[in-house]
């Protein structure tokens, strides 16, 4: 199951790495096909904030992540951050970002007014990030 873990933190990863440097890029979202028209209710005047939001929560983190579960990295001040000490740190921010994705989501969908498919497809990914790392034969392997 850590290897499942780690495909879909990878996976996860890989398109936050996409579409964060794609709406770095062109801040209109044209690259992505989307308008700053999006952004009417938001806080936003255009996609620079989320895509670096977008590239460093949900690819750059992931990425150490899967590199902690990889190693089995100890790193005292991300063990302190662990609401669960009785778990490695890496189980329980892969958690984190689950419900972080879902909660990014969520907001996304207020604040553009209306859900498309690949919003529902990352709310879903974020709900199974979250099943498969709560599993007992997931969790027993991060027992400290």
């Amino acid at each position: 199951m850590k290897s499942l873990l780690i495909f879909l933190l990878g996976f996860l990863s890989i398109g936050a790495f996409f579409g964060g440097i794609l709406f770095m890029l062109e801040p209109d979202g044209s690259l992505m096909g989307m308008t700053v028209n999006f952004l009417e209710n938001s806080p936003f005047n255009n996609f620079l904030i989320p895509g670096i939001i977008l590239l460093l929560v949900f690819g750059v983190f992931p990425v150490y992540i899967i590199y902690s579960i990889i190693k089995k990295q100890n790193n005292p001040f991300m063990q302190k951050l662990n609401v669960l000490y009785d778990y490695h740190f890496s189980w329980t921010f892969t958690v984190y970002i689950g419900i972080g994705l879902i909660i990014w989501i969520n907001v996304e969908s207020y604040l553009i007014q209306t859900v498309e498919l690949i919003q529902l497809f990352y709310a879903m990914y974020g709900v199974l990030i979250i099943c498969i790392a709560l599993l007992p034969q997931t969790r027993k392997k991060f027992i400290m």
